[in-house]
């Protein structure tokens, strides 16, 4: 095919970030760079990354979107040696459709020997496809001879009928680009949006053109032509930081910069305007209409017998949800499997036991709803999936089951042995849900739990003249703690796990430990022991200085850093409450012990307070540290951080008694 374009008008003039790029011409200054000029700790970076889509037309099928991908990394550190490997998904099996067709080109490795550039090309064995599922494969590459200072660069053209959506283009990596561009020529008959995302600032600029393109057919090639107006857009960015880690994050992804573009509209001439915006109602409708969703929630007469044996002798739909939840929770197994469509079907899944997140949910709203308990699925993207930005149908890539009782909402999740009613997952707590019917209605469904989940310590302990401290422990976990204790440490082995227990209380020594209800989920994890411990206090002269908050203290300040730049995520609300009691040795009195505070961030995020009194011979101290936020703005970092300092400082004071 031939393009000739003419400039028609330029809504922005200038494309300020615009710079020349070409696959091989690799040049002896880009070897020889031994380390990143502006952050110098990198392991690699990319030179430059440029994306490309644009459209070709077919007679017989029409407009097609043809996305082209170029890159040049340079590897600076053994550690960098990962960047020789790449992947890149794409579509098969479309019900109107043709498959994807994805190629690599142009890959090559080059090296600084003797102070010659030597190139080394990808061969056959480089590349390979792996099957994802039987919608989506990856194609892979290696590219070879990759060493220390080499540069790598390569190609990749992806042709897609499927012009709702492009691919996502990656702007931020997790090392420093150099420079990065996104070009668009989209035909003015469909209209698309740009949606970006991240904490870069990225820079676009628009333009209108027009010219001729030739029809893509055998007998008409040269002659049958016509034109047509095309909107051109430039998004582009330059000395990109690498997207770094920092402690408490959800998901990193989130936060990446990057562009997805939407087809809203379709406005052909003498036609009227066909409105594609995509909504969420959109999105529930064609998942329902897919056969991997809606009909396997419908089937149900592959479990009617064992249904009759579950709810006999049940009267009230609660305790009809809670028999039919634990059934197929004990029943089935899952496989590891995500994504929100059956893979094997629902009947093969039963009969294996064994299934996807969406095949053993799916199992249960059909059963549930088979026992007149209204069901429906809830599409989740988990925290290593990222968040569903905008109505689409891939933001989803996990499935719940919502039940409503008597006006109450009860969220659950099969495919986890240690969920509850409302206690899911912890990777599924991520924003917000989307609960949808089969008549196409939804609705957004939060996923922060609606209460903190609460951990009670109650310690009873004896302050020996020698400084050694005896005592005994009682810490009862609820919620979601006693989740996240029960999936970490079912089944660990007790010598094991009382040693770990050990080595995290700094050191101290258990025993007679006793743990209570780890099978009854719907009970808190309850756990008893005794201890002693010599290293809370420390003997200087006539004086005992004692830690009061022991081995629950914390010791350190996570937040640390000058400056963040990633919101603050803690998984869930959460509240610890210590109650802490001190027999004192006889012939000592109290010369000092710390003040009462109480600490507030503002805004319901942290709350502390620390409360210490002596009667008689006794010290009591009460503790209680709330975290009601489950994702903070990094903008409130400097407020919490302070808040942590403080409440360390006031953890670590000493209470101090003198002998008489």
């Amino acid at each position: 095919m031939k393009k000739s374009m003419v400039l028609i008008a330029l809504l922005c003039m200038g494309f300020a970030y615009s710079q020349k790029f070409e696959l091989g011409k690799v040049a002896v200054k880009e070897l020889e760079e031994k380390r990143h000029p502006i952050d110098t700790s990198a392991i690699a970076a990319v030179l430059y990354n440029k994306f490309r889509t644009y459209f070709v037309y077919k007679k017989k099928s029409g407009f097609s979107a043809v996305h082209e991908f170029e890159i040049r990394i340079k590897i600076y550190k053994k550690e960098g040696l990962e960047y020789a490997n790449y992947e890149v998904p794409y579509r098969i099996g479309y019900e109107e459709l043709n498959d994807d067709m994805l190629s690599f080109s142009d890959a090559a490795t080059y090296n600084l020997v003797d102070g010659k550039i030597e190139k080394t090309k990808l061969n056959n064995e480089g590349s390979f496809v792996e099957k994802v599922n039987k919608k989506w494969r990856i194609k892979a590459i290696t590219l070879p001879n990759v060493k220390e200072g080499a540069v790598i660069e390569f190609k990749y053209t992806l042709k897609s009928e499927n012009i709702l959506t492009f691919p996502t283009f990656i702007f931020q990596k997790n090392i420093p680009v150099n420079f990065a561009e996104y070009k668009t020529d989209t035909p003015v008959y469909y209209i698309y949006k740009p949606v970006l995302k991240g904490l870069i600032s990225i820079q676009t600029t628009n333009a209108i053109t027009t010219g001729y393109q030739n029809v893509d057919n055998s007998v008409t090639m040269q002659t049958d032509a016509f034109s047509y107006s095309q909107v051109s857009s430039i998004h582009a960015a330059k000395d990109i930081p690498a997207l770094k880690e920092e402690n408490y994050t959800d998901n990193i992804e989130n936060y990446r910069s990057a562009i997805d573009y939407e087809l809203e509209r379709i406005r052909m001439p003498d036609v009227p305007d066909k409105d594609l915006s995509v909504t969420w109602e959109g999105v529930a409708k064609t998942i329902y209409s897919d056969e991997d969703f809606g009909p396997p929630i419908k089937t149900r007469n592959y479990f009617e017998e064992d249904l009759r044996r579950i709810l006999q002798g049940l009267e009230s739909q609660e305790d009809k949800m809670k028999a039919i939840f634990n059934f197929v929770k004990n029943k089935m197994n899952w496989n590891d499997g995500y994504g929100i469509y059956a893979d094997k079907g629902v009947k093969k899944a039963y009969i294996d036991r064994t299934g996807n997140v969406a095949e053993i949910n799916f199992i249960l709203i059909a059963m549930l709803n088979s026992a007149a308990i209204t069901a429906n699925p809830v599409l989740v993207s988990t925290i290593e999936n990222g968040i569903a930005a905008f109505p689409n149908i891939t933001a989803f890539n996990y499935v719940i089951a919502a039940a409503e009782i008597n006006g109450k909402r009860y969220l659950l999740d099969a495919s986890n042995k240690f969920t509850e009613p409302n206690i899911l997952p912890i990777n599924t707590l991520n924003w917000n849900g989307r609960l949808i019917k089969n008549d196409g209605n939804s609705e957004s469904i939060s996923m922060v739990p609606a209460s903190p989940s609460k951990i009670n310590i109650i310690v009873i302990a004896t302050i020996g003249k020698d400084g050694k401290i005896t005592g005994k422990a009682r810490i009862q976990k609820n919620d979601y703690d006693a989740f996240v204790f029960r999936k970490h440490y079912a089944g660990m082995n007790r010598d094991s796990y009382l040693e770990k227990l050990e080595n995290e209380y700094d050191g101290i020594q258990i025993k007679n430990y006793v743990s209570e209800n780890e099978d009854q989920l719907d009970k808190p994890m309850l756990e008893t022991f005794e201890f002693n411990s010599d290293s809370h206090t420390e003997t200087i002269g006539d004086n005992l200085y004692i830690s009061p908050m022991l081995f629950f203290s914390m010791g350190h300040n996570p937040f640390t850093q000058e400056e963040r730049k990633l919101p603050i995520y803690f998984g869930y609300p959460a509240q610890k409450k210590m109650q802490l009691s001190f027999d004192i040795p006889d012939g000592y009195v109290i010369a000092s012990m710390p003040k009462p505070l109480s600490l507030s961030t503002g805004e319901n995020v942290g709350n502390f307070k620390y409360n210490i009194q002596a009667l008689q011979n006794k010290i009591q101290i009460t503790v209680t540290f709330d975290i009601s936020e489950m994702l903070v703005s990094s903008a409130f970092y400097p407020i919490l951080k302070e808040f942590y300092k403080k409440m360390i400082d006031k953890q670590a004071e000493k209470i101090i008694l003198k002998k008489i």
